[in-house]
């Protein structure tokens, strides 16, 4: 296993490090909730001067006396408040993270079925079956038991730990809705005025919905981490280092700078460094986007993580592994990720005060239920039962939680109709509000291949296609396709030899060809003409062709605009949108591409830092920015960006640092998420205001003690179908539903 690349971890510190900070990986975090209780568990702590906790990235930033038994004291709090500390191995963390998510998938795969089990048996009994009702409570018992205390013993836990620190969050309201309906089932065994199977049946269904909403948290969280994950796999875990004449295999987290590295033909290039030995061309698009391979020789830098394809190099280290091209673009993605704007803030800042508001409210039933029964002669337990269990149950912010997320499920439907993948709710509600756009250049507006787009002569066509056949250059590729494609016929050639980076050559018909870049050929002794590249369009790469000395014509290459590139441009500036190309390209061949489709504003010489910095940059003019990219060396923009679109072709990393995922890459797709989401978010407004009236109207009414705890529990499913019904009624009509 390779060690952390992403960013530097504050190692456990001695007792002589006064005052101490320490960085701590935190598993199992949800919610604002989760995050509010750990710092104020953090901060009750002797010894601890400040505790930060970041949800994005799952850490705690503390400072503390430096005592080691202070430190111990801070992994002990946390494991007791039921959350896990992450290993500092980045890549160790994230196989922790999947583990957590299987352990909630058990959880709820467990809690469904015997949830679902009491319900056909509530069913049952609500139909009068012939069944004995000692027999339906005993199971009832068992199972509810079951789902109580074992599929949310975690939760329990997590409750008792928070409420003993005076911490009110949602495993407390759950915890006393779940025990105390568990408890009046108890009682009901023996009570018959009390419906038992009714109690039973809350505290499961309670339960059930929670592990629900701590899955789905743990899957968004997991796969949220899947594009630094990915970054750093392309970091090669060892390299053959040159020690002594000798080639030895060493991890890469061992070697020095000014060790040589030899690297041969396919491999990534282990770490950032320069060419001491050999020519090849290396695939940089990782870092550039650009589909050409660059011509590396003595004396030229080159980038971790991109790939040789035709020539053995030897690298003298640059940088270290920790500081190398792959663990920067990491940290950029994940620091973009924590700089993302928080879209829910006002709905978790009322959750925060409607937990305890509820639990005041269920209080406050139970006493004046018992104090009104004192004084009327008698407490009717049943009412005082009903009264407080129902404000619990109807309490539960299931409506309120779900509001938002139905309305992104059904414009997420809506969109992957058009096949887009919505992949976060919070991108609907700033899609809405997108001002600009800034578009990558290659593979994006562009085709993202090179082809033939002009040659001189159909012979320089036929001469260089039949020499270059057997070459594994890009551009060698895209000549022989053209000619084929043309029809051209071509020739068996004899000597082949290839020169990494620079051209072929060999024999046709007993002559001797040269194809390749144009300071090869005049380093061979061909006489180029200074017009040899013709009227080429500004971006295009140029290919000389020769006949022994004699030079025959050139070939231009280059990458084409997208066709629906310029129509999708004209769409979102009539709109009032604007549009910003984005590109590692030189300025004139950015500029000749964004001219064709209609961009004024472009932004060259690009790096992916830099990327993420420029869209940095256009969000402090104070408008929403949305990213449209494909490559890895988009990924830091993408997370940077408030709505980062990615093209479904595009690599992995990009897809995972992305908000949304254009499957089919039409750029028609970014106009029309544009309109889904100011739908999407119009029924999200709706949803919270109908959540926020049946919690309003329920709670009251639960704690006057005439509501069973039960038909709370089919109210607070009323208010869910309710919403549902609100975010997906104009699509159940057409049939149309996904």
């Amino acid at each position: 296993m390779r060690p952390d690349r992403s960013q530097t971890k504050v190692a456990k510190p001695s007792a002589d490090a006064k005052p101490a900070r320490a960085q701590i990986g935190i598993g199992g975090m949800q919610c604002s909730f989760c995050r509010q209780s750990v710092e104020r568990a953090l901060q009750q702590l002797p010894g601890i001067s400040s505790a930060a906790v970041n949800l994005a990235h799952e850490e705690a930033l503390i400072e503390y006396d430096g005592e080691p038994a202070t430190y111990g004291r801070v992994s002990d709090l946390l494991r007791s408040l039921g959350y896990s500390i992450r290993d500092p191995n980045k890549l160790r963390a994230f196989e922790e993270e999947e583990h957590e998510l299987d352990a909630e998938r058990r959880r709820l795969l467990l809690a469904v079925l015997i949830s679902g089990a009491g319900l056909i048996m509530m069913i049952g009994e609500w139909a009068h079956a012939p069944i004995s009702p000692s027999w339906e409570i005993a199971w009832m018992a068992a199972l509810s038991g079951v789902v109580v205390f074992a599929a949310g013993v975690k939760f329990l836990r997590m409750a008792f730990a928070a409420v003993r620190r005076g911490i009110l969050n949602q495993h407390v309201l759950l915890s006393f809705g779940a025990l105390g309906g568990y408890t009046a089932g108890l009682i009901g065994i023996f009570d018959r005025a009390l419906p038992a199977a009714d109690f039973f049946g809350a505290a499961a269904f309670l339960m059930t919905y929670h592990t629900l909403s701590s899955f789905v948290a743990g899957l968004v969280r997991t796969r949220a981490s899947q594009a630094v994950r990915k970054v750093l796999e392309l970091q090669p875990d060892t390299a053959r280092v040159v020690r002594d004449g000798q080639e030895l295999e060493v991890p890469v987290d061992q070697i020095a700078v000014g060790e040589q590295v030899r690297v041969r033909v396919g491999e990534r290039i282990p770490l950032d460094g320069e060419v001491l030995e050999g020519i090849a061309s290396i695939d940089e698009s990782m870092v550039t986007g650009e589909p050409l391979p660059v011509t590396k020789r003595p004396g030229t830098s080159v980038i971790g993580g991109s790939i040789d394809t035709d020539g053995a190099l030897l690298i003298a280290v640059t940088t270290l592994a920790a500081q190398s091209f792959v663990a920067r673009v990491a940290r950029e993605v994940e620091a973009a990720k924590a700089l993302k704007p928080a879209i829910l803030v006002l709905v978790e800042r009322i959750l925060l005060i409607y937990v305890p508001t509820v639990l005041t409210v269920a209080a406050a039933a139970l006493l004046g239920w018992i104090v009104y029964g004192m004084m009327h002669g008698g407490i009717d337990w049943t009412r005082v039962a009903f009264a407080t269990l129902s404000v619990l149950v109807m309490g539960y912010p299931c409506a309120l939680g779900m509001a938002t997320p139905l309305a992104m499920i059904r414009g997420g439907g809506e969109a992957a109709q058009r096949g887009i993948l919505m992949r976060s709710a919070e991108s609907f509600q700033v899609l809405k509000d997108t001002q600009l756009v800034v578009f990558d250049k290659t593979g994006t507006l562009t085709v993202g291949k090179p082809k033939v787009i002009g040659t001189a002569s159909p012979e320089a066509l036929h001469l260089a296609a039949s020499l270059e056949r057997y070459s594994r250059h890009t551009l060698a590729e895209a000549i022989v396709n053209h000619a084929r494609e043309s029809g051209v016929e071509l020739a068996e050639p004899t000597d082949f030899h290839e020169a990494a980076g620079r051209g072929v050559e060999g024999s046709l018909n007993g002559e001797h060809v040269l194809v390749g870049s144009l300071r090869f050929l005049g380093g061979q002794g061909v006489s180029v003409p200074s017009a040899a590249a013709g009227e080429l369009p500004p971006a295009a790469t140029v290919v000389g062709v020769a006949r022994g000395k004699q030079f025959i014509g050139s070939i231009a290459l280059g990458d084409e605009p997208r066709p629906e590139a310029k129509a999708v441009i004209a769409r979102l500036c009539s709109q009032g949108i604007e549009c910003v190309m984005i590109t590692g390209d030189n300025e004139r061949a950015a500029q000749a591409v964004a001219a064709s489709v209609g961009i004024q504003r472009v932004i060259a010489h690009a790096l992916p830092h830099e990327k993420a910095e420029r869209v940095r940059d256009l969000q402090r003019e104070g408008v929403r920015v949305a990213m449209v990219g494909d490559g890895i060396n988009d990924a830091p923009a993408l997370m940077q960006a408030d709505v980062g679109i990615a093209m479904g072709a595009g690599t992995d990393i990009a897809i995972e640092s992305a908000d949304v995922v254009v499957m089919a890459h039409s750029l028609y797709a970014v106009p029309d998420v544009l309109d889904i989401a100011k739908r999407s978010y119009a029924k999200t407004v709706q949803n919270l205001s109908l959540a926020f009236a049946f919690n309003g109207l329920g709670i009251p009414l639960a704690a006057s003690g005439l509501l069973y705890p039960v038909w709370a529990m089919l109210a607070m499913a009323a208010s869910v179908t309710t919403v549902l019904f609100n975010s997906f009624a104009g699509r159940l009509a057409k049939g149309t539903v996904s």
